[in-house]
């Protein structure tokens, strides 16, 4: 969803030049040709490392707080999935744009309109309920508990069936014109990741209406090791200090040099105006309370409370890269700024732009919705793939 021109339609001597010269390039290859001319590549994102998708149940059910999802199993229908998952056919297929009887593909994901019983061991889970953001190490909370626990015969000890713990992917739904590697570049992850995790074929191919889960990134290990503690006296030898290899030099405060300034006379013109402070960075898209702060892995942006219909704002000037909707139809828009970053205005109502607009800061985009217990918008930055705290921009 990010705005794109026409592909170059050079002629077939100009690219295979191209191709010649990305492949004597460092960098992977970009394949649409989209980096020639300084133009947008999608070098970048294909370094993106990905984790891997959640294993579902044995209904095939992938449950996150706020959607489930259905993968599908080689040779079934719409129909076969409805039916595994307790839903009426005709439902699930209005709400991913398919007739119930259309085969499949092994791996596809269905998105459920309402929620169904949630996965636990009973259903093949390895754990009971949606898969929550962890904000402890789960490890390490298990590595003591089973440390600090006296031995117990193996016939008594007790199956303990936890919740799941993750990151909740954006949920995107296709819309006409778009492909698998334009929404690829829009969230900076590798279409190949994009396809693993929705089980797209080899074509790479979408339909309008199609609900794709975005690839979250990979936890990095960390790199490195501790350093090596020594015992107390022992290692690099104390450092001689400078004044001891050389003396300090010749003291010349003492007697200020001609044409000092009177300490008793003011040195400014108190009438004088002072330098204007620098403005933010980006301005609140609504002026109103912040009734909820950035929280990694929780909340990934803030959300502004405001009166409802109060216009929302862009926050910096930029360029309109996608405008979608939620599961609930509640519209969501993305522009993206200079820098690789991307400002995303959540539970607004009133669209006021489309697709590729440019906009300045400041510019009305939307309005709040009409409802004092929805009026707030919910605003992330992001630095292209992950989310960014707002805060800093904002001051």
């Amino acid at each position: 969803m990010i705005p794109t021109t026409p592909r170059m339609r050079a002629p077939l001597i100009l690219a295979t030049s191209g191709l010649l010269v990305l492949a004597a390039c460092d960098e992977p290859l970009d394949f649409d040709l989209r980096g020639i001319g300084g133009g947008f590549s999608t070098a970048e994102a294909a370094q993106n490392a990905t984790a891997d998708r959640p294993r579902p149940d044995a209904r095939g059910v992938i449950s996150y707080p706020n959607y489930q999802v259905a993968v599908a199993k080689r040779g079934d229908t719409l129909t076969d999935v409805a039916t595994r998952v307790g839903l009426p056919p005709n439902e699930l297929g209005r709400f991913n744009g398919i007739e119930p009887d259309v085969p499949l593909r092994s791996g596809e994901i269905i998105a459920l309109p309402r929620r169904v019983a949630e996965p636990s061991p009973a259903t093949g889970a390895i754990g009971t309920g949606p898969i929550q953001p962890s904000s402890v190490d789960v490890t390490t909370l298990a590595g003591n508990a089973i440390d600090n626990a006296a031995p117990t015969p193996a016939s008594t000890v007790p199956t303990a069936s936890l919740p799941q713990t993750g990151q909740e992917p954006i949920r995107h739904r296709v819309e006409r014109g778009e492909t698998a590697f334009t929404i690829a570049r829009l969230y900076q992850v590798p279409a190949k990741s994009l396809a693993e995790w929705n089980g797209l074929g080899a074509d790479f191919a979408v339909r309008e209406g199609q609900y794709l889960l975005i690839p979250v990134a990979r936890v990095a290990p960390p790199t490195g090791q501790a350093a090596a503690t020594t015992a107390p006296g022992s290692g690099s030898p104390t450092p001689l200090p400078p004044s001891a290899a050389k003396p300090l030099p010749d003291d010349d405060t003492a007697n200020p040099p001609p044409g000092s300034p009177d300490p008793d006379k003011p040195t400014a013109d108190v009438g004088q105006t002072t330098a204007t402070a620098k403005p933010a960075q980006m301005g609140l898209p609504v002026q109103g309370s912040i009734i909820r702060e950035y929280a990694k892995g929780r909340n990934e942006g803030i959300d502004i409370k405001a009166a409802p219909g109060s216009p929302v704002k862009a926050a910096t000037a930029g360029t309109v890269a996608a405008i979608t909707k939620s599961a609930d139809g509640v519209p969501i828009i993305v522009i993206r700024h200079p820098g690789n970053l991307l400002t995303v205005y959540a539970n607004v109502d009133q669209v006021q732009v489309a697709k590729g607009d440019s906009v300045r800061r400041g510019q009305s985009i939307a309005r709040l919705r009409d409802s004092d217990d929805n009026a707030f918008v919910h605003f992330e930055v992001r630095d292209g793939f992950d989310s960014v705290d707002p805060g800093p921009f904002l001051k």
